[in-house]
């Protein structure tokens, strides 16, 4: 089965099961098939993964010790941030109950899929889900950083009648990050779905001119910032304008 294509850079899995066994099946499955994987093996793991790193969808388990799968999927739709709250969910459990069923779907998620399952339909409904969310949040806002508003759709930064045209180099990271404002984005994302032979030296400097082009003081900068040992976050003014 070949796998989809989708913009920008590979998709990242969160996969939160306590079944070590499954878990670390379910990540080399994914991986095999071109997805960046993280696990977790509880709810309380998965919020710190969670609070760091940027996902494009989650795995998770309903039946757990502690705190639920469904008790996660509230938190992250009424308490989360804005990506949170958006968050693709495909639910696993070993139950087939029709009511819980629906009382997951109620609750946020946007699969259900019920053990034991066939690894290929797992892949099948990720890759739907994936493709659903990539047809609804396919343009990103533009973003105030300063005196500069970046459009993603032109890969430019305007200012009145002043445009700043970005490197193809600069443009995939700006997009990347941009699709993300806030959320801390790792190395490994930001050279994962380039075809050159890119390194964390080569994107640390692409980020050091992009800085020199949006950032007001290159040396305390406000809007492309460091994260030390976890990568790069956007923080734009404001979306939308």
């Amino acid at each position: 089965m070949n796998q989809p294509s989708f913009p920008a850079l590979k998709p990242h899995i969160l996969v939160v099961d306590d079944d070590d066994r499954l878990r670390e099946l379910l990540r080399l499955f994914l991986s095999e098939k071109g997805f960046i994987v993280s696990t977790a093996s509880g709810a309380k793991e998965a919020r710190g993964k969670l609070r760091t790193l940027s996902f494009d969808l989650m795995v998770l388990d309903i039946m757990m010790p502690g705190e639920s799968g469904l008790d996660l999927v509230r938190w992250l739709r009424t308490e989360g941030s804005l990506s949170l709250r958006n968050l693709p969910i495909l639910l696993l459990t070993a139950r087939a109950e029709t009511n819980e069923r629906i009382e997951g779907l109620e609750t946020g998620a946007d699969d259900y899929l019920t053990k034991p399952f066939e690894p290929k339909e797992l892949l099948l409904r990720i890759t739907a889900v994936l493709r659903r969310v990539a047809k609804t949040s396919s343009i990103t806002p533009a973003l105030r950083l300063g005196k500069w508003t970046y459009d993603a759709s032109r890969d430019e930064l305007t200012c009145v009648d002043e445009t700043l045209r970005l490197t193809d180099m600069e443009a995939r990271l700006m997009r990347v990050l941009a699709a993300a404002p806030g959320v801390v984005i790792p190395r490994e994302l930001l050279t994962g779905q380039n075809k050159s032979s890119i390194n964390d030296r080569t994107i640390d400097v692409q980020v050091t001119r992009l800085r020199r082009k949006i950032e007001g003081d290159t040396k305390n900068p406000r809007y492309l910032i460091t994260v030390r040992g976890e990568g790069y976050m956007l923080m734009p003014d404001r979306e939308g304008v």
